[in-house]
């Protein structure tokens, strides 16, 4: 049997062909596309007076959520959904598959080197049995990446991971949002059930009287009839609103993933619920600040990856298969002196003839990147409306809320002077039951629109890039 033996130069030789492998990337250079938005956003200065300023001056994205929020019971809230919530464990789990999968390709711009050990017997033209017994290690098809298309895929797989990385982060942010807006709900029915309960107490005290004052032939059936008619209706709107609150407990129980435990700090009211104000800042601040951004212009890195790898493929694709050990016609002198021995069997392939598969795949990752461009523009344009809505918000919400506060208080004062003139028979009952009927509309409004100053805040907070923590930090 004739054997080879390692000459001095092959070991450097394939040292050379391993470093000269990915020297060449054919992927388009990345550019940043212009940000297809206005300079600055409207309604970004204060209104009516209010600072703009956020906590120490820092921008939204750099205030942890911890000290956002300072109601304890929130940040608790918050904490159980961290670590219970299911849609954000997916999140994290789709991380960890995206890092598995720039694993195998990073994997693939390295040798693979197995352990190799085979036997062949067979029979000659003389039915002579002729023995091959090989062991030692190999190196299967290992491809010299000349133009870079190993190297692009891998490039491409990375950056399909930090753009998965980069959605949790969005999760993290929606769901620390989502379970601050729930809660500013729950406090809100809580002060709407009870704004409820007292007036439909009074309004019962009323047709009390109302029933005396028909017994004794006072009023006509008119007025006991709408007197009933108001504490049914104070009953309707008392039901609706517990079975509101009942479903947005089990939305808070959705996203916090498990029962709400009762440790939990005491609630705060709707009225004594403070958030701080948040600097706006410019529309190029959000490439840096929201991840969903930045999770576009990773995709858009992949699809320049794409290409190159697309286009590499026009190129001859060489490979390298080599083994390294012993080899001998006889079993019992497989590992003996003098049967060491080596292989290399290089391999170039160069496509000709490909009923234009190719081309085609070069147009669809062409087409991709074009795809990812487009999504990277539309997810500027959405935080860009997504924050000019939160600044309109900003910007109206403290005046609509004054303002509605000002009926509440014209509303009583004129139920007060309703009910002050009925009883000295100068107004009739119809009109303290208008008056009845504005006042306790008046009141609903202006709980209404507590919720939604509040809630506007933390959407504020949200389309900013607040919210995010890493889990270090929690």
């Amino acid at each position: 049997m004739r054997k080879q033996f390692f000459p001095p130069a092959a070991p450097l030789a394939l040292t050379v062909a391993l470093a000269l492998g990915g020297c060449v990337s054919l992927a388009p250079a990345h550019q940043r596309p212009a940000a297809p938005v206005a300079a600055a956003f409207p309604d970004a200065p204060a209104v009516n007076g209010e600072a703009a300023a956020g906590i120490g001056g820092e921008a939204a994205a750099g205030i942890a959520w911890r000290r956002f929020f300072p109601d304890a019971r929130l940040r608790q809230l918050i904490e159980l959904a961290l670590a219970g919530n299911r849609d954000l464990r997916v999140a994290a789990l789709n991380i960890e598959q995206a890092r598995a999968q720039y694993q195998i390709r990073r994997a693939e711009r390295l040798p693979g080197v197995a352990l190799a050990v085979n036997g062949n017997r067979a029979t000659g033209a003389d039915d002579a049995i002729a023995s091959n017994y090989s062991a030692g290690l190999g190196v299967g098809a290992f491809e010299l990446d000349f133009f870079g298309r190993v190297r692009n895929l891998s490039e491409a797989a990375l950056a399909q991971f930090l753009a998965t990385a980069e959605a949790r982060k969005s999760a993290q942010i929606s769901l620390v949002a989502a379970v601050a807006n729930v809660h500013l709900s729950l406090l809100a029915d809580d002060e709407l059930i009870d704004l409820t309960q007292k007036t439909m107490a009074a309004r019962a005290e009323s047709l009390k009287l109302i029933q005396l004052k028909y017994d004794s032939g006072v009023v006509s059936k008119l007025d006991l009839q709408q007197a009933l008619s108001l504490v049914a209706s104070a009953r309707v709107t008392l039901a609706q609103q517990q079975r509101q609150r009942a479903q947005d407990a089990n939305l808070l129980t959705l996203l916090v993933g498990q029962p709400l435990p009762a440790t939990l700090a005491p609630a705060a009211t709707l009225a004594a619920t403070t958030l701080a104000a948040l600097p706006a800042g410019l529309p190029s601040d959000l490439l840096a600040a929201r991840p969903d951004i930045r999770a576009a212009e990773q995709q858009l890195l992949a699809a320049n990856a794409n290409i190159g790898a697309a286009r590499a493929a026009f190129f001859p694709r060489i490979s390298l298969t080599a083994t390294a050990g012993s080899a001998s016609g006889e079993l019992g002198g497989l590992f003996s002196g003098g049967s060491y021995g080596w292989t290399v069997a290089p391999q170039l392939l160069l496509p000709i003839f490909d009923h234009g598969r190719n081309r085609a795949n070069l147009g669809s990752a062409r087409a991709g990147r074009e795809i990812a461009v487009a999504q990277y523009e539309r997810a500027i344009q959405t935080a860009f409306r997504e924050v000019s809505d939160a600044l309109a918000g900003q910007a109206t919400f403290g005046e609509q809320l004054r303002a509605q506060r000002a009926v509440a208080e014209a509303e009583a004062e004129r139920f007060a002077l309703a009910e002050l003139r009925y009883r000295n028979g100068v107004a009739s009952y119809l009109d303290l039951l208008d008056a009845q009927r504005s006042l306790f509309a008046a009141q609903q409004a202006a709980v209404l629109a507590r919720l939604l100053q509040l809630q506007n805040q933390v959407t504020l907070y949200r389309v900013l890039g607040g919210g995010w923590s890493e889990p270090a930090a929690r």
